[in-house]
């Protein structure tokens, strides 16, 4: 894992066992990374918006002010890039138009998953690993972290 645009370290990739086992997050730690975390995710989304807009010009005239075939290029290896960085550091990226985060966590003994939705400000929901987005509830307020990210 490299370090942020501000030099300041990221978080250090879970080294597991080989096994196949994932790490977990305390939900502190989930919102610690958070900063961390937008940034990489705010870089995908002007990536992943510049893709699309060079592809379409590409496709249609052949003409962009965002470059050419060699700048597609090199956005859609950041556009793998930055899932793989946050795969790295336990982070389970779910989709990317929206992105769509999860964090594995254990709450109240229950394994689960913080969810994170492109747009959110905070880590504000947890879904059960069976049940995926759509049974997405409120974190409890004791495991909300405050005062909620700027």
């Amino acid at each position: 894992m490299g370090h942020s645009k501000d030099d300041t370290p990221g978080p250090v990739p879970h080294q597991g066992g080989g096994d196949g086992a994932r790490r977990l997050f305390s939900t502190a730690e989930a919102h610690a990374l958070l900063p961390w975390v937008r940034e990489l995710t705010d870089e995908l989304v002007a990536v992943r918006a510049d893709l699309v807009q060079l592809a379409a010009d590409l496709n249609t005239g052949g003409m962009s002010p965002l470059g050419g075939m060699a700048e597609l290029k090199a956005l859609e290896a950041r556009l793998a890039e930055i899932p793989a960085e946050l795969g790295e550091a336990g982070i389970e990226v779910k989709g990317v138009a929206p992105l769509l985060l999860d964090f594995p966590v254990l709450l109240s003994g229950t394994p689960v998953r913080l969810c994170w939705l492109e747009g959110e400000t905070e880590i504000a929901w947890y879904h059960r690993i069976d049940l995926g987005f759509a049974g997405r509830r409120p974190l409890p307020p004791t495991e909300r972290a405050y005062p909620p990210p700027s």
